[in-house]
Parts: C-alpha cells; structure tokens; sequence
C-alpha cells in the first residue's frame, strides 16, 4: 500500500520510522511520503491560511495552496488516491473500517489544521472525513498517525495472522485477559485454566473473560448480539443482567 500524508508539520512524523510500521516500510509492506503544501504557495512567507469569511476566531486553510498540492501527489502514482481529511466534523474511526481502509491500494490523508479547511476544497477533493474521538487535537497530525498505524498493521505480512484473528475489535468483543511469567508475581497467580494444557477449557474461559470484559468497560459493543444460554450464564454468575449488560452493575 503507498499511503501519502499532506500535512504542515511534516517533522512529526519521524515517530513512524520505528516500531511496527517502521518495519513494514522497511519490509516494502507500506509506502509513506509526507509532504508540505507550503510548497505550493506563491507568496514569500508561504501562507496557507487566512480570516475566515463572516468574521469570527482563528484562521482557515486556503483552497488553492492545498489543492495544488493534492493534484501533485495524485500525480505520483497511476493510482488514483482516497483522499481522507481529519478533523473533528467527520465519521469516528473504528476497526471496521480500517479493515476497509486497508483493501485500498492507496490512500491521501490529508491533516486538517486551525479551524479547517475551505469547505469548498473538502467539497471539490475530499472523499471523506475521520474523526478518532469526540474531542478536539491541536492539529490533524495525530489522527493521521493514528490511521496509518492502525491500517499498517493490517496489511499482508506485516503482522501474524494469529495476531490479528484474536484481539479487540476484530469480532465484537474486546480481548481476554492476557498472562506471561512468573506465574506468580506479588502475591498475584495465573488463572488456574491456563496452565492446565487443556485446549478446550482455554478456549472457553477466553470466551467467556473475553465476554465478561466486553460487558463490564464496553456493554454498547455488544448492541443487539444475541447470547447462547453459556453466555447468558457467565453474565448471570458475574452479577451482569444477561438482558442488559451493564458496566456498573458487577465490580470490574
């Protein structure tokens, strides 16, 4: 995948030369070039931005500068780019879609900044708009981050499959608890079960912590899930309403 970032703080992403998505650029898994639009302004103090029409606080960015340089990236590559803008007005991020987004060949993450974009260039390039939380960044830079590790990951190679098939998100639960050694470390033991050896009753006890968790920090997860007689049973034994699991109702 060839993912470009246009972004007026380019140096901030030096953090995804390293770790996991270092490695995946290194490995040729993912492609990732950040560019200025700065460099295509025509004035000597490269302004991008200006006062709003109407009046009001802040700055906005300029349609000209951004868009020229959004049709120089498009032209980088035959493949046409999904063009992605982040700031706060846009659809939240979830595992879902970054599963879709990782089907693409190729995307533009565009980092909104000050109080936004023209909404015409939004309008005339933008494919669409992510939020990753009800709450307002400094700027898009961080949103962006955050999208490219969170597709990275999930293209071929890049992680183990196993890796990827039981963790939080990936079904609709949120992931069991997880152990290393010691097995016994202040005053704390590994659950009994995991030492065992006995597959199916790991399995099962994942399942049901996996459950338990999900209830108790996340019940909205579950929604309209419909529930075997097995799990209504564990939420049951929890203190849990197996008709409407409630975070409050059981100590985490």
């Amino acid at each position: 995948m060839r993912i470009d970032v246009i972004s007026l703080f380019p140096d901030m992403f030096s953090a995804l030369d390293v770790s996991m998505v270092g490695r995946a650029r290194t490995a040729g898994h993912l492609h990732l070039a950040v560019h200025n639009p700065r460099a295509f302004t025509t004035d000597r103090h490269h302004t991008v931005d200006d006062t709003p029409f109407g009046g009001g606080a802040g700055m906005v960015l300029k349609p000209e500068p951004i868009y020229q340089c959004l049709d120089h990236v498009q032209a980088l590559d035959a493949e046409r780019g999904w063009v992605i803008l982040t700031g706060p007005a846009g659809r939240r991020l979830d595992q879902a879609h970054c599963r879709e987004l990782a089907e693409k060949p190729r995307l533009i993450v565009f980092c909104g900044h000050y109080e936004g974009v023209d909404e015409r260039f939004a309008e005339a390039a933008v494919d669409e708009e992510l939020s990753i939380g009800d709450y307002v960044l400094t700027g898009g830079e961080l949103p962006a981050m955050v999208l490219v590790d969170a597709v990275a990951r999930l293209l071929p190679g890049v992680l183990a499959p196993d890796s990827l098939a039981f963790e939080s998100f990936t079904g609709d639960l949120l992931e069991f608890p997880q152990y290393t050694r010691p097995r016994t470390w202040r005053g704390r033991e590994v659950p009994e079960v995991l030492l065992s050896g006995h597959h199916a009753a790991i399995d099962r006890w994942r399942r049901q912590q996996a459950l338990l968790r999900t209830a108790r920090r996340r019940p909205d997860l579950l929604g309209g899930r419909p529930l075997t007689v097995e799990e209504k049973q564990w939420l049951a034994d929890a203190g849990l309403d197996p008709e409407e699991p409630c975070s409050t109702s059981a100590a985490p």
